[in-house]
């Protein structure tokens, strides 16, 4: 199967996470291919998609969600799994939940699943309004990102792919908790 990844992140902690799903993927015998939202190529020509972006104010970042929407009649017609990468902290990290688009998202392109992922935060890589906002929120400083969930949850799209899921329309069990 040939898998198309796209994420948008805007300091790192997303394309890594997109990295360490295509890894898995491909030890899975799979073909993936990781490509920036701006520019990403049409995803014409794919068997599936993986489609991500770091969440920021409880929002996807507008590369991503406008990937999704330029491309949402042949997405709907693959099997895409859709991630977040946001919520920092070791223990109950904040801010808890799905991003407010998650179910409009899901919706958008039929997505089997939408799962959100902690993120990373590197104060020194961040922009003057940036880091005052982290201040203001008391954002905790460190990488969070849980890769053996990343991992987990990579596994489960090479089952699905692997399970003949790829011609499957129905939704996940999740997407459907999402979309409700």
């Amino acid at each position: 199967m040939k898998v198309l990844i796209v994420y948008a992140s805007k300091y790192g902690s997303t394309g890594g996470v997109a990295e360490a799903i295509a890894e898995v993927i491909r030890g899975r015998g799979h073909d993936a291919v990781v490509h920036e939202a701006a520019p990403a190529p049409a995803p014409g020509g794919y068997d599936a998609a993986v489609v991500g972006s770091g969440v920021y104010m409880g929002s996807w970042l507008k590369p991503a969600s406008q990937y999704l929407e330029a491309h949402a009649a042949v997405l709907s017609g693959l099997p895409v799994w859709l991630f977040g990468v946001g919520p920092l902290g070791a223990e109950n990290p904040q801010p808890a939940g799905e991003p407010e688009q998650a179910a409009k998202l899901v919706e958008s392109v039929g997505a089997r699943a939408y799962v959100t992922l902690t993120g990373a935060l590197d104060r020194g890589r961040l922009g003057l309004a940036d880091r005052l906002i982290a201040r203001v929120v008391k954002a905790p400083e460190g990488d969070f990102r849980d890769w053996e969930a990343i991992r987990d949850w990579a596994h489960g799209i090479a089952e699905a792919l692997e399970a003949g899921a790829v011609t499957a329309t129905a939704p996940t069990a999740h997407a459907e908790a999402v979309r409700a």
